[in-house]
């Protein structure tokens, strides 16, 4: 069926799946779901009470929350409505950031959780298209203030979630109709969102997604993967998020399907711990992850396995060792001899593996991997745990699904096969397009490409060319039609000869394979070697010092810390036990060892935790200098020997 609108897609499946529950949400001690009838009427409702707050076809409403049922209730209100919904990361806290958001995209009104009304009030009176502020928390409860205290000094309008219900139903109770007019009115090229970049280092910028963009989006997700109706996801990906938007929200309503939110806590920090308890409760049956949330989750598997004791992590890494050499890559899964091992691995499987998946709530088919590269090895393990992990590739520009892997086709290390309905190709630096196995520039051309950067039209026209989008991010498509994502043209590394390398899959790999480096960002732009920052992972590196009766503060402490590392570094060189996975001239020759952690804290990292490298070069200007100079190269040099001095 073809749908016009994102309301109009809601309304077809609401009719065909009216008892099904659409939103599970735990606010006390157990979740409790709403149907899609249910939650029909709310939005209706709500919908009819912004149309008489005033809001109309083009209207802006920013939307700042964590994940609830009332996220997925206000936008599609704001959409009833004709209106265009901004949503906002709850990780933004500094008030410049969100000034520019709010300002440019010249928001009407912002839906606001408790845990954010504080940084929204004290901007609201220098918003001035500003009219109306909704709480998603009703005043007064649980500790927070009345709705009088908070209105006190602030210009636009406070008005709680259940009061607007409540007037948009004696609103429809006068005029059942008052949404009609509006939300027939809606067309495929209308626009849905406005989701902003992360703009670390310069003015972030509003993509454009339109009710086309997401209705395709979604029809191409939904044509790779299979979503029964009775399929349960639990988003712990921030909602805002264009790959937690598309694939969990609108592609389950497609399905039938229903999404849960975590427990939301009074810090971030608080929600996130609440992910273990949630997952057991929800029993998911596929679940969206990013890399770090999946080196997490490893983290805890493993540390699980190491507190059973010396026995069951020998059982463990063996039966590892085993599904590593069964499965493959996947798509050669059991081919050849390996088939004979398939007996061993369905004995580990039943004695250790199927123990894992229990903690995840039994039911959980799969991980969708989005987000930036996720290291083969880390694939490997959860397929070997049998919970695979089909990384996809996508960015919002592209609503964001350009591909991925999926349980019918896999191949372990790319990024999987292109969705239907979308053109690619690889194009040098020329603008033609490569053989297959080339590497170059991935282009994309579809209806989920974006309509463009709002107000910014001169962004626009550098990556949307003749209705190419022009990703910006390198790769190449083997013979079997997978893609392999390099990494972002920009990250290149050049060297002096003109040599150009993408540093990503070193940077992962050296995190993966040391238990020393937390974080690596590699550094070469035409210069006569490769150097790299290297946060440490303070932990290991005392422990490792503790065992081996070595004081930090001592010179042969830190000769012996600083020798350690040189080694953990030279496993990848020639003559170490990872030679070959690099060519050695983009392996580091130099590095600055830090202990403070690039985060979104200190704008090192973006909010989908993507380090961000103008950022880390202009923070760090000094120490890569220092790495150019004699001194410097000596890894032994006398600023990373003040690091190691300062794990005392």
């Amino acid at each position: 069926m073809e749908y016009k609108s994102l309301p109009h897609l809601f309304e077809e499946c609401v009719k065909k799946y009216p008892d099904n529950v659409l939103l599970w949400e735990k606010r006390q001690a157990e979740y409790r779901g709403s149907t899609y009838r249910e939650v029909y009427e709310r939005v209706v409702a709500l919908g009819a009470g912004l149309v008489e707050l005033g809001l109309g076809k083009g209207d802006r409403v920013a939307l700042i929350s964590e994940g609830r049922n009332d996220w997925v209730v206000g936008e599609l209100a704001v959409l009833f409505c004709g209106g265009v919904s901004v949503p906002l990361s709850v990780k933004i806290e500094e008030p410049a950031d969100l000034m520019f958001r709010l300002s440019h995209s010249g928001s009407k009104g912002i839906m606001v959780s408790s845990n954010h009304q504080d940084k929204v009030l004290a901007l609201a009176n220098e918003l001035s298209g500003l009219e109306f502020i909704l709480l998603l928390d009703e005043p007064g409860l649980d500790g927070r203030k009345p709705i009088e205290e908070l209105q006190q000094g602030v210009s636009p309008r406070l008005i709680a979630i259940e009061e607007l219900v409540d007037t948009g139903r004696q609103a429809m109770d006068k005029n059942p109709g008052v949404l009609e007019s509006v939300k027939e009115a809606l067309m495929p090229d209308d626009y849905a969102n406005i989701c902003y970049t992360s703009g670390t280092t310069a003015d972030p910028k509003g993509i454009i997604l339109t009710h086309q963009n997401y209705l395709t989006n979604m029809e191409q997700a939904s044509a790779i993967f299979e979503v029964p109706s009775y399929y349960t996801s639990l988003h712990i990906l921030p909602w805002d998020h264009s790959f937690a938007h598309t694939v969990g929200i609108y592609a389950l309503i497609y399905n039938g399907a229903s999404l849960a939110s975590l427990k939301t806590g009074k810090t971030l920090n608080e929600t996130v711990k609440n992910i273990p308890v949630c997952i057991r409760e929800v029993k998911p049956y596929f679940l969206l992850s990013v890399p770090a949330l999946a080196k997490n989750f490893r983290n805890n598997i493993e540390k699980g396995v190491r507190e059973k004791g010396a026995m069951a992590r020998a059982m463990f890494q063996a039966g590892l060792k085993i599904a590593y050499a069964y499965n493959r890559e996947g798509f050669n899964k059991g081919k050849g001899l390996g088939k004979l091992l398939k007996p061993l691995y369905a004995l580990f499987d039943a004695v250790l593996f199927r123990k894992i998946r229990t903690g995840f709530g039994g039911r959980l088919r799969f991980f969708v991997g989005g987000g930036a590269l996720l290291d083969i090895e880390l694939q490997r393990f959860f397929y070997a745990v049998g919970i695979p992990m089909y990384q996809g590739y996508g960015l919002t520009e592209a609503a964001p699904v350009i591909s991925s892997n999926t349980p019918d086709f896999h191949k372990l290390g790319s990024s999987g096969k292109v969705v239907p309905y979308l053109d690619l190709k690889i194009c040098g630096e020329d603008g033609v397009e490569m053989p297959i196995g080339r590497q170059g520039e991935i282009v994309v051309r579809g209806k989920n490409v974006m309509a463009g950067y709002w107000n910014n039209e001169r962004a626009t026209d550098e990556v949307i060319r003749d209705g190419w989008l022009y990703t910006g991010d390198l790769g190449y498509l083997d013979e079997d039609g997978y893609l392999y994502v390099l990494g972002r043209s920009k990250s290149l590394m050049i060297g002096g000869d003109g040599e150009k390398y993408s540093p990503e899959g070193i940077e992962e790999a050296i995190m993966e394979k040391s238990p020393f480096f937390d974080q690596v960002m590699l550094y070469n732009n035409q210069s006569p070697y490769t150097i790299a920052l290297m946060v440490l992972n303070k932990s290991a590196m005392y422990d490792y010092l503790r065992k081996n009766n070595l004081d930090p503060g001592s010179l042969m402490g830190q000769d012996a810390a600083i020798g350690k590392l040189v080694k953990e570094i030279n496993r990848f060189m020639p003559g170490g036990d990872l030679q070959g996975m690099f060519p050695s001239r983009w392996l580091p020759a130099a590095a600055l060892f830090l202990t403070e952690g690039f985060s979104e804290q200190n704008r090192l990292m973006n909010s989908t935790m993507k380090i961000v490298r103008p950022a880390i070069l202009e923070h760090y200007r000094d120490g890569l200098d220092y790495l150019f100079t004699p001194e410097g190269k000596d890894f032994f040099n006398p600023r990373n020997k003040a690091v190691i001095a300062g794990l005392q």
